[in-house]
Order: C-alpha cells, then structure tokens, then sequence
C-alpha cells in the first residue's frame, strides 16, 4: 500500500454482491435504462449484478487505464463506447470513484448518462450520481479479484503505525 493510503478495506465477494444489488435497487427508481456501461476492468463484476437485478440485456464497456496496482497514472482509454452518442438512457457502472480522474473522463464522454459506483471517495463523490458506500480518501480498498485468503496477524501484534 503506498504511503497515501493510511487504511486498508478489505471487500468479500459476498461484500461486493450485496453491495452492487443494493446499488441496483437504488438504480431501480432512476430507470428505465436503455443501456449499461462497464468501466473496466474494476466495473465488470458490479455492472453484470447490475445488469441481472435490473434486466438490462445490452451492455458495453468502455476500456480505460488509470492504474498500475495501487499507483494512479495517466489516463488512457484502451476502447471507447460502441454506441456514439451523450449518454442518453444509459447507465455507467464502475467500482469506485477515487481522486475522479476516471470518472471526469468518462462523463464528459458520456455527459447524459448516469454515472453509478458502489464505492465513492470524497474527491470524487462529486462527479458520481449514485453510490452505496463511501470511504475516506486515505483508504485503499482490496477488491476481491485482487486479493486471496492468507493469515494475518491479530490487531494487538501489529505495530502502532500500522492498519490491517
């Protein structure tokens, strides 16, 4: 974890499952939507529980790079949407919104769509339109597909300075 992150969240499969379906509930009264949209690759697996809870059948992505493990770089869009136009009807699914970087890029690709996260973090909750948890800036969340079962040390044998 680089040194800008003071906390870790650890998010279970089952987490992250319930977590996206209480965002599809939320996304339910925003409806209908003509369309879903993954940011990948962290918004793949919510934006397919999306896409089930809410039976959306179309669904594209838009590829875009921003980070190497746990370092944000430059933005780089890897595959564009398919469909070209404002966004109108659709529905855009990613992870989380961190710094916004992502998510700024994305919206002004798509400036009519709703933008939808399961996680948010303050510098870039402005951007999104719906999410269901938010997390302090200087935590960094471990996603399930990035992350496996290992033994870790009780919290009273840690050093002072060091979150789990």
């Amino acid at each position: 974890m680089s040194d800008q992150f003071n906390k870790a969240f650890p998010v279970s499969w089952d987490q992250l499952h319930r977590d996206a379906k209480a965002l599809a509930w939320r996304l339910a009264e925003f409806g209908p939507w003509r369309s879903i949209i993954a940011v990948t690759r962290g918004g793949l697996v919510p934006a397919a529980i999306v896409a089930r809870e809410l039976e959306l059948r179309l669904i594209d992505t838009v590829c875009v790079s921003s980070y190497d493990h746990q370092d944000q770089g430059e933005l780089e869009v890897l595959k564009p949407v398919s469909d070209d136009n404002d966004g109108e009807g659709m529905l855009i699914v990613d992870d989380l919104v961190d710094t916004g970087n992502t998510a700024k890029f994305v919206r002004d690709m798509l400036p009519k769509a709703h933008f939808a996260t399961v996680y948010a973090k303050p510098e870039g909750r402005p951007l999104v339109d719906s999410f269901i948890t938010e997390v302090s800036q200087d935590t960094w969340i471990f996603f399930p597909w990035d992350t496996e079962l290992r033994f870790v040390e009780p919290i009273a044998n840690m050093p002072n300075d060091t979150s789990p």
